[in-house]
């Protein structure tokens, strides 16, 4: 999420890597009581640690070398994992009778454009914390340079989520991205051209969350407000006394809500930006693919406003547009000609100011839908859970927010969570290095592949009760 940009900028450099132990001594000690005080996540239920533990073993014994690859579905993904490194690990360890010869850390991959919105100090720390950004929308050379001379030679292993971004969604992972995988293949390579014997492994790790106790009153009351905002006037009626009774009621209203801002939004682009939309009906018993056909024509009429204006083909999946979208308004907003040792006319500038002023607002088009890639008809209907029913209306609510002009974080918070974190059985990557040299892009795809089925797999399994 970016914000209203009014100034055009000198260009987004590099942030690299500038490990300070003391930060992180410092952000070991914060975290939990920054948990207890600002974080939904309460609990945390972790499975095969003892996966993750005899790794970090091997690789204090220059046995191994590995990345972690996590699944995003929230922004709570970073302390569930420095939780689990820094305090769950340890712990675990001693009980298992096999203690780390320190704590667990990671170096970690981060989307440059996340101290743009979360401020500067947000990268700065990400920097002593050890992480290293990359651009995801063009060939960031030197980003891809320091993760991948990190993955060899890093001080820590390092972590990832293959998704790219969070998408909203526990039970739903976004299709992943192949970078992941080439960096596999890349530290192969480094550790075979200095003669090194260590095994490189991803490790796959499922992250979801429930709520301990069922939300129902906060969601009704958040759904109210979400249906004012929409011109919808919330029934008088209270929630169900029984549990089972509670879904079947807020569903046809959930359905409503969404039927309401989808019918705005394309008389939005329709009136105002030439889209054309095939008309349909809009009831409780309409299909899901019919839901998710007319969502995507909204989508993809969001993302041709956008990319009409920067000139960009609309070419790729749904998120390649997206990729393209945002780094074609970065290279708008943050331009080489704006470095400090360069001089701009004050009418240039103001020209240069009033372009960084338009490309945000054509970037606006492109965050709308970077909050549906994972939306689908039936998702809710399918399975309505208390989660799946928050995971929702949250995405709503973040579309009416922007929208809106507002910010949609921080989120509110609807009632106290459990994360359960999965790690998975580590995925060769040395193993398969002879088909790599014989079929890169194959190798890449299979391995891409594999670790995707891997982390669903993580997530369909069945939960056991958190202790």
């Amino acid at each position: 999420m970016t914000q209203t940009v009014h100034y055009a900028q000198p260009p987004l450099d590099f942030l690299p890597p500038k490990f300070d132990p003391k930060i992180l001594w410092l952000m070991q000690t914060v975290l939990p009581v920054w948990m207890r005080w600002k974080s939904s996540v309460k609990t945390l239920n972790i499975q095969g640690a003892d996966v993750l533990i005899d790794l970090f073993q091997q690789f204090a014994a220059q046995e191994a070398r590995f990345l972690i690859a996590f699944r995003h579905p929230s922004p709570d993904d970073a302390y569930c994992l420095m939780n689990l490194l820094w305090n769950q690990l340890p712990k675990i360890s001693r009980e298992l009778g096999k203690p780390l010869p320190q704590t667990p850390h990671v170096h970690f991959i981060y989307d440059r454009g996340i101290p743009l919105w979360a401020g500067d100090w947000i990268g700065n720390l990400y920097s002593r914390l050890g992480g290293t950004s990359i651009q995801r929308g063009k060939v960031d050379r030197q980003g891809l340079k320091s993760a991948r001379h990190l993955f060899a030679n890093g001080q820590f292993p390092m972590a990832a989520a293959p998704e790219g971004a969070n998408n909203g969604h526990s039970e739903i992972v976004s299709p992943f991205e192949p970078g992941i995988s080439q960096m596999g293949f890349w530290c192969v390579d480094d550790l075979h051209k200095a003669q090194r014997s260590e095994a490189v492994f991803i490790v796959p790790l499922g992250i979801q969350y429930f709520y301990q106790d069922a939300p129902w009153q906060p969601l009704a009351d958040l759904l109210a407000q979400l249906e004012r905002e929409v011109g919808i006037t919330p029934p008088a009626a209270t929630l169900p006394t029984a549990p089972e009774a509670i879904a079947p009621a807020l569903y046809p209203r959930l359905v409503q809500l969404g039927w309401r801002l989808l019918e705005m939004m394309e008389s939005y682009y329709s009136d105002f930006f030439e889209a054309s939309f095939m008309p349909a009906e809009t009831s409780i018993n309409q299909s899901a693919n019919e839901l998710a056909e007319r969502l995507n024509r909204l989508l993809n009429a969001a993302l041709q406003t956008a990319e009409s204006f920067f000139r960009i083909p609309a070419q790729g999946s749904v998120i390649d547009r997206c990729r393209k979208i945002e780094q074609a308004g970065w290279d708008w907003i943050y331009r080489e000609d704006l470095r400090p040792d360069k001089i701009l006319s004050p009418v240039e500038r103001g020209l240069a100011d009033r372009i960084a002023e338009e490309a945000t607002l054509r970037m606006w088009h492109m965050r709308l839908v970077e909050s549906f890639v994972a939306v689908t008809g039936e998702y809710v209907q399918a399975k309505p859970s208390v989660e799946r029913f928050a995971e929702t209306l949250l995405l709503l609510r973040d579309t009416i927010a922007r929208i809106k002009g507002e910010n949609p974080f921080p989120r509110p918070t609807l009632g106290e969570q459990i994360a359960y974190l999965a790690v998975g059985a580590p995925l060769s990557v040395s193993d398969r290095w002879p088909t790599y040299k014989s079929n890169r892009r194959q190798a890449i795809a299979d391995l891409t592949t594999d670790l995707q089925t891997a982390v669903q797999a993580l997530i369909t399994a069945e939960k056991p009760p958190t202790p």
